[in-house]
């Protein structure tokens, strides 16, 4: 719980300083590209308008009934897409047939851009959670793929081979040996996982719901209401790092008691 509580100060310290560079650069940057304040809001506009302006509750709670949507369409397919990397990487690793014959699969399926995908994803699985759980799934599931399956090959020989000689099965050592030592590869995967999920509930809610932030956006891009379009993209930013530390705060809690002594 220390290590968990370290690195939870650690993480608001760091967003505190992380959120003053960006709203000094957003500033500088509109002041210099001299944007016209119509389209261009400043931090100042979109605290305003969630914040300090007459209407702030009402506009407060259109952007979060659409965040409330998009994070839990992310959500969904961060958890999806982790277990199903996970569980695809002990496949690997356990047995390499299957690592022959599935990888050129997904690196077929993985080169198709997923902007053309999502027609295809929507006819088959619906307009609803399902779909968005699949399109962010697939933004999640090859990158953490990739780094589960190094991680599970990083784990030490001697410690495996240990375990075998005293009679332990390929689940027994999986369990105690590989398991253990990928704990940071599957921890760092989902930390890279939390904004790709995003992205991917976001095309979904474009392409296919036509429900949450997402499409939230579209509309108020393309009906002039850009208060509510940069108010938006505050709040899915400000979810983003939010989610970002709490994986952070959970890695640090779960590898100071399972991970091995030398991570």
């Amino acid at each position: 719980m220390s290590a968990a509580a370290r690195r939870l100060g650690t993480t608001l310290l760091s967003l505190v300083l992380s959120l003053g560079l960006v709203a000094a650069g957003w500033t500088l940057f509109l002041k210099i590209l001299n944007v016209n304040p119509l389209v261009a809001k400043s931090p100042a506009d979109v605290w305003t308008y969630l914040a300090a302006g007459s209407e702030a509750g009402a506009h407060r709670s259109t952007v979060w009934s659409g965040l409330w949507v998009t994070l839990r369409d992310a959500g969904a397919g961060l958890v999806a897409g982790l277990v199903a990397a996970a569980a695809v990487a002990v496949a690997f690793v356990l047995w390499r047939t299957a690592e022959r014959s599935f990888m050129p699969i997904a690196m077929v399926v993985r080169s198709v851009p997923l902007v053309a995908m999502t027609p295809v994803i929507t006819l088959i699985f619906g307009r609803d959670l399902l779909a968005t759980t699949v399109i962010s799934g697939i933004v999640v599931f090859f990158p953490a793929l990739v780094n589960v399956v190094f991680g599970l090959r990083s784990a030490s020989a001697q410690a495996a081979d240990l375990v075998r000689a005293y009679g332990g099965s390929s689940w027994t050592t999986m369990r105690k040996v590989l398991v253990p030592s990928a704990l940071p590869a599957f921890f760092a995967s989902a930390r890279i996982s939390v904004p790709g999920s995003l992205i991917g509930a976001l095309l979904a809610e474009w392409l296919a719901t036509g429900k949450g932030l997402g499409y939230a956006m579209l509309t108020a891009g393309s009906s002039f209401r850009y208060d509510e379009l940069w108010a938006s993209v505050v709040a899915v930013t400000l979810a983003s790092l939010a989610a970002y530390g709490l994986v952070g705060v959970a890695e640090a809690a779960v590898l100071a008691r399972y991970a091995p002594r030398d991570r």
